[in-house]
């Protein structure tokens, strides 16, 4: 693990915070670093809980390599799919606490996770792609139909509406929202509560629920299916 995303383990509940001083985008070494924090959370612990620096969560993918270096994009699009559909998928129950914005790939790893806590801000959520020039990889779509509340699809992914944390809970990148010094008391409380579950049956059930979507993500990320991320 690096600066960019630690983990720390206790009572059986994993903690990985992002951190990488700036935005939390998911340039390479971020999506690196949370990749070596999920396998210590995995091998070791029974719920993941991912949280960000005070404000921010994530805001998206590195624009550095988006606007400037074509050649890699697809390389970054397809780790980061690969990062999202292993929470997606993943075996132990995993709650994202979001301290601030999630926007573009940062409002599809709300979209990733089971169960998401965001705090009484001024933050944003959303799927801004519209507004910068991009088209979404299938698996940003397939997440956004699955979680995102049908009222507010349309508007969230093709319009580039960004939404308050209320309106998040009510789109559905949001399960519920606390005032921003309890967010780790109700993260920590809701993880107790899903580690009492048994966990064979809540990855069986889980499977049952998101395993056709998963696949198919899978499926096209193995062929590379609009990773260019290109109008």
């Amino acid at each position: 693990m690096t600066d960019f995303a630690s983990c720390k383990i206790d009572d059986g509940i994993a903690l990985i915070t992002l951190d990488d001083g700036k935005a939390n985008a998911f340039s390479f070494d971020m999506l690196d670093a949370i990749n070596a924090a999920m396998d210590d959370a995995e091998a070791n612990a029974d719920v993941i809980v991912l949280t960000g620096r005070a404000g921010v969560m994530c805001a998206g993918f590195d624009l550095k390599v988006m606007q400037n270096d074509p050649d890699k994009v697809p390389d970054l699009v397809g780790k980061g799919g690969d990062l999202l559909l292993r929470i997606f998928r993943n075996k132990k129950p995993t709650i994202i606490a979001s301290s601030g914005h999630g926007i573009a790939a940062g409002g599809l790893l709300m979209l990733s996770a089971d169960y998401r806590i965001g705090v009484d801000s001024d933050s944003r959520y959303g799927l801004n792609e519209s507004a910068i020039g991009m088209v979404l990889p299938p698996y940003g779509y397939d997440l956004a139909a699955f979680k995102i509340n049908n009222k507010y699809l349309d508007n969230c992914f093709v319009g580039a509406m960004l939404v308050d944390p209320h309106t998040a809970v009510k789109a559905s990148f949001l399960d519920e929202v606390v005032a921003a010094d309890k967010l780790m008391e109700r993260a920590m409380e809701k993880a107790h509560e899903m580690q009492k579950l048994d966990g064979k049956a809540y990855y069986g059930n889980k499977k049952l629920v998101r395993g056709a979507v998963a696949d198919k993500i899978e499926a096209d990320l193995k062929t590379g299916k609009g990773l260019k991320v290109g109008v």
